[in-house]
């Protein structure tokens, strides 16, 4: 997933007239940019920024951060013609102390004593390589970066800070160390104020970040005064790593000394946008342009969280489905706050590839509001693939399927001329759904037994599928199970109209084959599945489940 064009795309008249009227929300955020300099120069670079805590490993949350800010990216090199310098500048805040230890980490004990120092100054209890704690997250977070193929430039505030690219901001800070405790006093509660003080000096003595009040800020020597932690007076430069600021002036002193141009964050950070904002113009900068969305819940409706580990982990999502699934995920709705948990994923799935096969049939404007577009970065592949990821779930569960072979012996008979080689993408999805449903779907399997009614509806449902020419397809089989159905009056809906004007027929007649001959409360269209699994399966699945075997 590259942010930047490829060379092979051509910006036509039309897919530049589209952009410049699109309303999907990565046009808006770049036109937000492009206004941003209306009336001079852009600057050499345009910078876009995300941020990482890496007190936790990273989840799904920190790629979809990620994600949709390449999204908005790319939209604004297609407004601009491709002709403005851009990066992503991905940013650690690696040198926050550790307020308290994650729930998910192999040994707390081991981390105890090393409470409130740098991330980067924690021992790595994950063992490797990494020198810490804070390095080996950032790891983590890159190669899941890298995994995608995002275009982006890693930075470590650690770094930044021992290196000195913060200390003229720093400096300016404590010039300006008056105006911004304006700012954040009114924030803070009466007790917090008494000792509140935007720079935070790491202990000489033990290295821990120190929340303690300021006895004295000299602007003219760059050096604050404080009392350590064993109440010895203490004065150090706030240059060169030796002191950093409290989180919410970082935010806003970052924006100044980078000159972002562009920052989303989660709506948790929306009380305190003003907050940065007014920190930033202090300190000389812009504030840059904001996006706030909405943040995932876990399937509790909690908020995940990188401490607690709840929620779904960014290998977990891969392991059961292709990544451009979780792209289109993070696309949608992003001010709509939403479940990520692992039931969402095949839905998400058969969406990106129902997006994917509409693409082709588009015209410019619909293919800039298509998410593949934002999603592939305007050059979205051709994939064909005659089955999708619901029904391969379902035909797992009605075949007990352990290996792609069994797999694929129904999808070639269904599907004549289709096999892994030519379609390798299905094949890809085999893996997953084989995957998907050996760890989710199979364990809360619960199939019941028919009463009269059923039985007879099933076994009527086999007698008309058995007269069936050999060969009829989905549409056929649909339409014949819908006869079997308006002739029982437990399956009438009077609300609805068959073709014939008579009753149509209840969602239940569907809802009843899929609890008993598949164990499951729903399910893809039948008619579909049956075509799949074939018509002699589906009638001895029925034969099974009349004769209890199945339950």
């Amino acid at each position: 997933m590259s942010s930047v064009l490829p060379t092979s795309m051509q910006l036509s008249p039309e897919v530049l007239e589209a952009a410049g009227v699109s309303k999907a929300w990565p046009f808006e955020e770049a036109k937000k940019i492009i206004k941003r300099y209306q009336g001079r120069d852009f600057p050499d670079v345009v910078l876009f920024e995300t941020g990482y805590g890496p007190s936790g490993l990273p989840h799904i949350g920190t790629f979809g951060e990620v994600a949709r800010t390449t999204m908005v990216r790319h939209a604004f090199h297609v407004l601009t013609e491709n002709k403005v310098a851009t990066k992503l500048l991905c940013f650690s805040d690696d040198m926050d102390g550790m307020r308290k230890i994650p729930d998910n980490v192999p040994d707390r004990a081991f981390l105890e004593p090393h409470l409130h120092k740098p991330l980067t100054s924690v021992p790595n209890p994950f063992g490797g390589d990494y020198e810490s704690f804070g390095h080996h997250n950032n790891a983590m977070l890159r190669r899941f970066l890298d995994t995608f193929g995002f275009d982006y430039t890693f930075a470590s505030a650690t770094d930044y800070y021992k290196q000195g690219r913060f200390d003229a901001m720093l400096l300016l800070a404590a010039e300006r160390y008056d105006q911004i405790m304006k700012v954040m006093l009114p924030t803070l509660g009466a007790e917090r104020q008494a000792t509140y003080s935007p720079f935070l000096p790491i202990s000489p003595k033990t290295g821990r970040v120190l929340y303690v009040p300021m006895k004295n800020v000299d602007a003219k020597e760059g050096t604050i005064t404080f009392d350590d932690e064993d109440g010895e007076e203490t004065t150090l430069p706030i240059t060169g790593g030796r002191v950093k600021l409290q989180w919410k002036p970082d935010f806003g002193m970052r924006w100044a000394a980078l000159d972002v141009d562009f920052e989303m964050f989660g709506k948790d950070h929306q009380t305190n946008q003003v907050i940065y904002d007014r920190i930033c113009s202090i300190l000389s900068g812009k504030p840059p342009e904001h996006f706030v969305y909405e943040l995932f819940l876990d399937e509790n409706g909690e908020k995940i969280s990188k401490s607690k580990g709840n929620g779904i982990t960014i290998d977990e999502w891969l392991a059961y489905a292709p990544t451009e699934s979780l792209s289109l995920y993070m696309f949608q709705k992003p001010r709509t706050a939403k479940r990520l948990y692992f039931d969402v994923i095949p839905k998400a799935v058969d969406e990106y590839y129902t997006y994917l096969a509409a693409y082709r049939r588009q015209d410019a404007k619909a293919q800039l509001d298509n998410p593949v577009w934002h999603i592939h970065s305007g050059n979205p592949p051709a994939v064909e693939l005659p089955v999708p990821f619901a029904l391969l779930l379902n035909l797992v569960s009605a075949s007990n399927a352990q290996n792609k072979d069994v797999l694929w012996g129904f999808i070639s008979r269904y599907a004549p001329g289709v096999t892994a080689e030519t379609h390798p993408e299905l094949d890809r999805l085999t893996g997953y759904a084989i995957r998907y449903f050996d760890d989710f779907v199979k364990p809360t399997k619960t199939f019941r037994a028919p009463d009269e009614v059923e039985r007879q509806a099933l076994s009527d449902l086999s007698d008309t599928l058995g007269d069936l020419p050999a060969g009829a397809d989905g549409e056929a089989i649909q339409n014949a199970a819908l006869n079997v159905a308006r002739r029982i009056e437990r399956y009438q809906d009077h609300n609805k109209k068959s073709p014939e004007g008579g009753p149509g027929v209840s969602v239940a007649f569907f809802a009843m084959i899929y609890q008993v001959l598949i164990g499951q409360e729903r399910g893809p269209r039948f008619g579909s599945f049956a075509a799949l699994y074939g018509i002699g399966e589906t009638r001895a699945l029925i034969v099974k489940a009349l004769a209890g075997e199945l339950k």
